[in-house]
């Protein structure tokens, strides 16, 4: 039996905002840093100590990566991984998520975020919130908007060449990421259709704890969090489009 820990940054000042984020690299709020510190904090006293850490390249994750290992009092290897990266947003990068709402409708804003298969508008090269040309990615597929199917691809590729190999070598991880490329990572895990992934939330700094057997299939997981404090934050999550009438 393995474990495996998996941990969606804490709030951002553009989750706070309500805008769509993507690829663009934006700070932790107050609140987030305390979320992380608190995540860290869960996972103590759940015993929990990791060899090694896999992260993507946006500073929000890495900073509630530091923030919660400082809790824990450990120093383990990190790894950065393009391919932990949030969803690519395409052209709605930087935009209001409720003022899209009003635009375009709730079923249209619900679909960019949430069918399986939907990509939103490309976002145009040279624009403000093009990641083409960021040094940070010289040399990798930058996309110019994905669908979560896009996601999956990347993300189980990341766990194929990545976390099995670490696994096999009894590599204690946890897997510090956003909330799209876990709701991705989720889904291939535990194979679940594209329907069902329409309504899958993943909160923002509580840890998601997986037991896998021998083949690496998961057979339980659990949130290391009560069960009011787990329906409070994914909640918060659900709500981001709802438009006051």
């Amino acid at each position: 039996m393995y474990k495996i820990v998996l941990l969606r940054h804490g709030e951002s000042v553009w989750n706070k905002k309500g805008l769509f984020t993507g690829w663009t690299d934006v700070d932790l709020t107050a609140r987030g840093e305390r979320e992380a510190r608190e995540a860290g904090r869960r996972l103590k006293r759940a015993g929990f100590k990791f060899d090694l850490v896999f992260e993507n390249l946006l500073g929000r994750c890495s900073r509630t990566t530091s923030l919660a290992l400082g809790e824990i009092g450990i120093r383990p290897k990190i790894k950065k991984d393009w391919r932990l990266n949030e969803r690519h947003y395409g052209a709605l990068q930087g935009m209001n998520k409720k003022e899209m709402v009003k635009q375009y409708g709730e079923e249209q804003v619900f679909t960019w975020r949430r069918v399986y298969n939907s990509r939103p508008p490309k976002i145009k090269k040279g624009s403000r919130y093009d990641q083409s040309d960021n040094l940070a990615y010289q040399g990798l597929p930058v996309p110019m908007t994905e669908s979560l199917q896009d996601v999956e691809k990347r993300v189980a590729l990341f766990w194929k060449e990545e976390v099995i190999p670490a696994l096999k070598k009894k590599k204690n991880i946890l897997i510090s990421a956003s909330g799209n490329s876990l709701r991705a990572l989720v889904k291939f895990l535990s194979k679940m259709p594209p329907d069902k992934v329409m309504t899958l939330n993943i909160p923002t700094g509580l840890p998601l704890v997986y037991e896998l057997d021998k083949n690496f299939n998961p057979q339980k997981y659990r949130y290391l969090a009560t069960k009011k404090e787990l329906d409070e934050a994914v909640n918060k999550v659900k709500n981001q489009i709802k438009v006051k009438k």
